[in-house]
């Protein structure tokens, strides 16, 4: 399941760079930091406000049910953070309670999509901003968070129906964002730098979902986000 975004070494922050940066370049490169975020926070801006739509869903199918604003940040994805990574997790429980706790403001988490056993997608956060899932500032900017109905040690969790939406799922934001369908790029929570995570687990089929994954990617364009 997801996990609160950390701050750990090397994430994201105009200080942190600008220590690292010596002598004379120091006041060039904390400039065009300092640029590069004032541009991502833009829309921070009063009288700036984002233009979304309430409701919306960035794979057809999806069913829209926000998560709680306290487990994401809003962000302007791939504009300000290039996405290039989708993160697989899985609840250790049910569809219901993956929703309930990533609406609960207290828990400080949450993932964009929830994929329940029958193949339903849920989608809590919008594919443009950044949640907390990875348990890593840097991995959260750059990645979308899947996650699946079930348990880690319950074979039985991961059903033809949840493999088949899940991969067409992955496969659609693969093509939004060009990221290349491989295991670099499409990863488990426990290959997070960091983590204590073991979520897919040892009984996610890792060769049957890329098979499927690529299987989907191979369809029309746009036909695997229509689908998923």
């Amino acid at each position: 399941m997801g996990e609160p975004e950390g701050q750990k070494p090397g994430s994201r922050g105009v200080s942190r760079r600008a220590l690292l940066i010596g002598g004379g370049a120091a006041a060039f490169g904390t400039a065009v930091f300092a640029r590069d975020d004032l541009g991502r926070l833009w829309w921070r801006m009063p009288g700036v406000v984002k233009k979304r739509k309430e409701g919306e869903v960035d794979a057809r199918g999806a069913q829209w049910t926000a998560a709680s604003d306290y487990n994401w940040r809003r962000a302007d994805r791939p504009d300000d953070y290039d996405i290039d990574r989708v993160i697989i997790h899985v609840v250790q429980g049910g569809y219901a309670t993956a929703l309930r706790v990533f609406k609960d403001p207290a828990h400080g988490a949450a993932t964009h999509y929830v994929v329940r056993k029958d193949g339903h997608v849920a989608q809590m956060i919008r594919e443009l901003d950044v949640a907390f899932h990875a348990g890593d500032r840097g991995f959260n900017e750059r990645s979308v968070g899947i996650e699946h109905e079930g348990f880690v040690d319950a074979k039985s969790s991961f059903t033809d129906a949840m493999y088949a939406s899940s991969a067409r799922l992955t496969a659609g934001i693969c093509e939004r964002y060009d990221i290349p369908v491989d295991r670099e790029h499409i990863i488990g929570h426990v290959e997070v730098p960091g983590t204590d995570h073991t979520d897919p687990g040892p009984h996610w089929d890792w060769d049957r979902y890329m098979r499927l994954v690529r299987a989907a990617a191979r369809e029309e364009p746009g036909k695997a986000a229509k689908k998923a």
